[in-house]
């Protein structure tokens, strides 16, 4: 039916162009932003899926940086234990030295320097290994702690390792000397007897920073994996997108014209009155 009140062809044709246009803006969203859902309003259900994953994605950094220090310490630790390993081991030879009948007073007065030296230096080691304000080696603190997972409560534990003179792994006491031929033999086997128990805590505190290292490890892959799972849920194709806003171009230019021409339809009413 012709008709000059009501052009049904023009309100299909700008029916059609509206929706053109509208998935055209979509389209170049997509490109601009390289997400193919950007709000609540483009898919208000993966959008919240996706936004649940991201926060997975913070809280697994958090726990990251939580192993990260853990291991700074531990492996401080460890670095000052492998250092007073050294001066016991020194300390050691000094005693061996001055243990010897044959020697005057002269070296051996020069033997208890070099050993009290030495023995005074563990402790400078000791009371300096701190890393963010923890140190796992001079009896402030029983243990370390770091975040396993995203559940309140959920940690890894180190425990502490007391390496200061006169304690359950230094035996050498903060007096001991080899002033005398005595002393120096007696000391000899203080002095092994630290070794070994130092030698049994630094492994204490290495299998510690690996137990830290493997977890950090894992979490490092778990937040990987929710990373790539955000962007499959929101990721734009650009390849598609690109390919999709030629065709729209197209449609809408197509649009426009049979817009265009249903206008014209109205005016044709009039050629039947000629």
């Amino acid at each position: 039916m012709q008709s000059v009140n009501t052009n049904y062809g023009a309100m299909v044709a700008l029916q059609n162009l509206n929706a053109t246009n509208k998935m055209l803006s979509q389209t170049q969203n997509a490109i601009n932003t390289g997400q193919k859902i950007s709000g609540p309003r483009d898919n208000g259900a993966v959008f919240a899926i996706a936004q649940g994953m991201r926060s997975d994605v913070a809280g697994y950094k958090a726990v990251t940086d939580s192993l990260n220090r853990a291991i700074s310490s531990v492996d401080t630790a460890v670095a000052a234990g492998q250092a007073v390993s050294d001066l016991l081991n020194e300390m050691k030879e000094k005693a061996l030295a001055a243990s010897d009948t044959s020697i005057d007073s002269n070296a051996r007065e020069s033997y208890n320097a070099d050993f009290v030296a030495l023995r005074d230096q563990i402790t400078k080691i000791v009371d300096n290994a701190t890393f963010d304000g923890v140190n796992l080696v001079d009896g402030s603190t029983t243990k370390i702690e770091a975040l396993a997972n995203l559940t309140a409560g959920g940690a890894i534990t180190v425990s502490a390792q007391v390496l200061s003179l006169g304690g359950a792994n230094v035996t050498v006491r903060s007096t001991n000397t080899i002033s005398t031929q005595d002393k120096a033999s007696a000391m000899i086997a203080t002095l092994e007897t630290s070794i070994n128990r130092l030698n049994l805590a630094l492994a204490k505190l290495g299998t510690g920073s690996k137990k830290l290292d493997i977890h950090k490890t894992f979490v490092g892959k778990l937040s990987d994996e929710f990373e790539k799972g955000v962007g499959n849920l929101v990721d734009a194709d650009l390849a598609k997108e690109s390919a999709k806003l030629q065709s729209l171009q197209t449609k809408q230019q197509l649009g426009i014209q049979a817009l265009s021409i249903a206008n014209q339809a109205p005016s044709a009413v009039l050629g039947l009155f000629r």
